[in-house]
């Protein structure tokens, strides 16, 4: 199990090529990652408890605002060097789709 991430530049393909708006990705972290979210519940999270390590989740640029909180809560509490490593990589991204008007964070769950 393990989430990558894609950054794109707007609302991305599921059918055919998704890479003509992908501005970037991250495939590194992907269980660190899966592993790190699955300690939030769906109750006390407003959007990165919701993403599913087994499906498609996307987080639009407010969407992503929101979650940008979260998950530098998330990188406070972490003590294993591999997911706070793969929370900053999300905290990142999650950032440059906040700052990117029209962009989708694409998390991609296995």
């Amino acid at each position: 199990m393990g989430i990558e991430l894609e950054l794109h530049a707007g609302r991305p393909a599921r059918k055919g090529s998704s890479r003509e708006t992908l501005l970037r990705g991250s495939y590194r972290h992907g269980e660190a990652l899966a592993r790190a979210l699955s300690t939030l519940g769906r109750h006390g999270s407003d959007r990165l408890g919701w993403v599913d390590p087994y499906g498609d989740t996307l987080f639009n640029e407010q969407e992503a605002q929101v979650a940008s909180q979260e998950v530098v809560a998330l990188v406070r509490r972490c003590n294993d060097e591999w997911q706070k490593a793969a929370l900053l990589d999300l905290a990142e991204l999650l950032e440059a789709c906040t700052a990117t008007p029209g962009s989708y964070l694409w998390l991609m769950g296995d």
